[in-house]
């Protein structure tokens, strides 16, 4: 992972950004005075400023070209427009009244990149109680050919967009998978505009989404998996263990004992980098509670054990050999307790190779493209 700055959380923001097509000299014109920080938290705004300012005159250069009718032009300005109000809106507080506007021009100028460059992309809603799971689907199937799909959550602190632009979709795409992108319960407009909030029962949200797609004449319901990252190595598993609609389960970064991690940050141990500078405080609007005890309480139920061997579809789990979040003794121990999968698959990207970060942030192309592969060999895709 690029070491730019002085601090895990925001070399971690910058790498993602990288690994979603962000320019770097347009990330050092903004960023360079910040580079000697050494307190996320404290100049966490001014993180936001910098990115958040370097969006905005993207996202107006990108509406002179659509103006122009330089169509592909405005495209790609909108979308690294995106990829840096994605940066700036995740690293100051949640209650910071700037980052509320950020989002919903994160928002904008992905739909605006969408709008310009024609990708195919539908933003849908799936249906969720008295709510919905906002979500973005992405397919390769029509009602003659329905095409196999999996059901991708975020972790702690993404946003859909993110997922859409980190390739992943298209490298699907190319192997005949669709792929419903979701803000599920505790990120993205799930949180910021629905109020819904991260519960340990991942197979709800998960269910319904397949109650969606079963619906899609371009969906074959039969080859329906489950996906997710960072905290979603917690939720894939549990949604595959308690679902039994799924066809396959993929933990992007294995999360075995989230209840564990939780208490290590809190407690300051540096073994276990925090993802946002916020880390507390963020926890607390996730999961919708008021206190570090309520936090405990919830974050202690964010467990695989005695949950794995529930698990009766293929499983393939990756990990970096040197993740900063979460050990690889995680992915290991995922892994092993899959006693009932007919297929479960290990694969450590190594220091050597590359990837070996958090989720592959800073190399994520060796990850998707290996999942990819897996998924499709799996689903049996055209």
């Amino acid at each position: 992972m690029f070491s730019y700055f002085k601090v895990y959380s925001w070399n971690l923001a910058l790498s993602m950004a990288l690994d979603a097509g962000a320019n770097m000299d347009e990330i050092d014109r903004a960023c360079r005075e910040l580079r000697d920080v050494v307190d996320d938290q404290a100049q966490a705004n001014d993180f936001f400023r910098a990115w958040e300012q370097a969006a905005t005159k993207l996202a107006k250069s990108a509406a002179e070209d659509e103006r122009a009718g330089h169509l592909n032009s405005a495209a790609e300005k909108y979308r690294r427009a995106c990829v840096m109000y994605i940066t700036a809106e995740r690293i100051p507080s949640h209650d910071y009244l700037p980052r509320l506007a950020a989002y919903d021009e994160l928002l904008a100028t992905f739909d605006k990149y969408v709008q310009c460059s024609g990708m195919n992309c539908e933003k849908v809603r799936v249906p969720f109680g008295q709510s919905f799971l906002p979500a973005l689907m992405v397919s390769s199937g029509t009602e003659a050919k329905p095409a196999p799909c999996i059901v991708h959550f975020n972790g702690l602190d993404g946003v859909k967009e993110y997922l859409y632009l980190c390739g992943l979709p298209g490298m699907l795409a190319q192997r005949g998978v669709s792929i419903l992108l979701v803000d599920n319960p505790g990120v993205g407009e799930a949180l910021r505009k629905n109020d819904l909030h991260n519960a340990p029962e991942a197979e709800v949200p998960a269910g319904a989404c397949v109650d969606y797609l079963e619906r899609r004449k371009d969906v074959d319901g039969r080859r329906i998996g489950m996906m997710a990252l960072s905290l979603g190595g917690y939720h894939a598993p549990r949604a595959a263990a308690f679902e039994p609609r799924f066809a396959c389960c993929v933990a992007w970064g294995a999360n075995y004992d989230w209840g564990k991690r939780f208490r290590a940050r809190i407690s300051g141990a540096s073994s276990s980098q925090k993802s946002v500078p916020h880390y507390v405080d963020h926890v607390k609007w996730v999961l919708g509670r008021e206190t570090v005890e309520d936090c405990i309480q919830v974050t202690d139920k964010f467990t695989l054990d005695g949950v794995l061997d529930r698990i009766r579809v293929p499983i393939y789990i990756t990990h970096g050999e040197d993740d900063r979040q979460i050990p690889v003794a995680d992915a290991v121990k995922t892994h092993d307790g899959c006693v009932n999968s007919p297929k479960r698959d290990l694969r450590i990207f190594t220091v050597a190779e590359g990837g070996d970060q958090h989720c592959s942030i800073g190399n994520m192309s060796l990850a998707t493209n290996a999942m990819s592969d897996w998924i499709a060999e799996v689903l049996n895709a055209a």
